[in-house]
């Protein structure tokens, strides 16, 4: 069964769509590729969910260089994008579709910061910990790029890995902030389209010695 509120575009949010993300002042984003290679995978899904619980799916087409609507609610800078490990997500979107997505929340650099505690901060172990939400991980390592025949456990997986990120934000804010991290956890998250752009570029270590 299909999680409620979910929808899927092909290649771009419909103009509705993306005039109702517009409203929000946060939304969660999620991507699906064929590896962890930008330069050698391609892009197949971007999952989308904002505060209310709406999830949407856009089907990026094999061989798609652009998406307008997405681009504009990417890159709408009053409106805070929440990921787990933007690092990757940012690369990909930015190598596949030339967007630049400002400003970011990224709940894996948050969980770090935040919890000194723990040494796991998969979204799995967040979603176990903040949520109490024991989260169905098996369609994680599937083929992502015959987007007209994904299976009903694909989706909702899709639907799952964003559903939960405003809220996991919202809570590792009030740690962050309880700490005093916020500060420093705000500079690392401005950090990321630079250090995004370094992998694309295929640096490695560069601040090391």
């Amino acid at each position: 069964m299909i999680l409620p509120d979910f929808h899927v575009c092909d290649c771009d949010l419909s103009d509705d769509t993306v005039a109702e993300y517009l409203q929000s002042t946060i939304i969660a984003v999620d991507t699906e590729t064929m590896g962890l290679l930008p330069q050698r995978d391609r892009l197949c899904l971007v999952q989308l969910c904002n505060s209310e619980g709406k999830v949407t799916v856009v089907l990026i087409n094999n061989g798609q260089k652009s998406a307008p609507n997405l681009k504009v609610l990417m890159e709408a800078e009053k409106i805070s994008k929440v990921f787990h490990f933007a690092r990757f997500d940012l690369a990909v979107l930015n190598y596949h579709l030339g967007i630049n997505v400002n400003p970011v929340f990224c709940t894996k650099i948050a969980s770090k910061l935040a919890r000194t505690y723990s040494p796991r901060h998969s979204l799995k172990d967040l979603v176990r910990e903040l949520e109490g939400i024991e989260m169905d991980k098996t369609a994680q390592s599937s083929d992502w790029g015959d987007s007209a025949n994904l299976t009903e456990v694909q989706l909702n997986y899709a639907a799952s890995d964003v559903r939960y990120l405003v809220n996991i934000q919202q809570k590792l804010q009030v740690i962050l902030q309880r700490e005093e991290r916020w500060e420093i956890a705000q500079k690392c998250f401005r950090c990321l389209p630079t250090i995004t752009q370094l992998d694309l570029l295929q640096y490695q270590n560069i601040f090391e010695h």
